[in-house]
């Protein structure tokens, strides 16, 4: 049985952006990638350590969802990536989108957003999905 709900897209979105992070374990794990994706790495070495510090937060990010996810249905499909890569993934779109703009090209702009917005109601779509246990994620009860 879900004890704590997962959070919406709107609230993974703003958490994303710093706004309301701190309520909910996924909300700030969403922040600090965020923060993470925003990082430009001056050299290979803290390129690396950006990249193990998310793989930890996507860690932190599954084990939370599989500790607290209802069981799935027996006839369940699995799901191609966990919650966590999926927020890594909003975390990063979000970055990238604001980054478009300050960018002087409209054409990244609209594809930025339009995929944060796609990935946004993929990400609610599949949160509702595990809650009701019509979808199991991959390592995942």
């Amino acid at each position: 049985m879900l004890i704590e709900p997962l959070p919406t897209k709107g609230d993974v979105l703003r958490a994303c952006r710093g706004v309301e992070h701190t309520a909910h374990p996924l909300l700030r794990a969403a922040y600090e990638l965020a923060c993470l994706h925003e990082r430009s790495p001056s050299d290979e070495h803290q390129g690396t350590d950006i990249n193990c510090r998310r793989a930890g937060l996507v860690r932190e990010i599954d084990r939370w969802v599989y500790a607290h996810l209802p069981p799935a249905h027996g006839c369940a499909s699995v799901h191609t990536e966990t919650l966590g890569t999926v927020i890594d993934r909003l975390a990063e779109y979000t970055a990238i989108a604001y980054t478009a703009l300050a960018s002087p090209s409209d054409n990244d702009l609209g594809d930025a957003w339009e995929r944060l917005a796609e990935l946004a109601v993929g990400y609610e779509d599949l949160a509702d999905e595990v809650t009701t246990g019509r979808r199991r994620l991959p390592g995942g009860p």
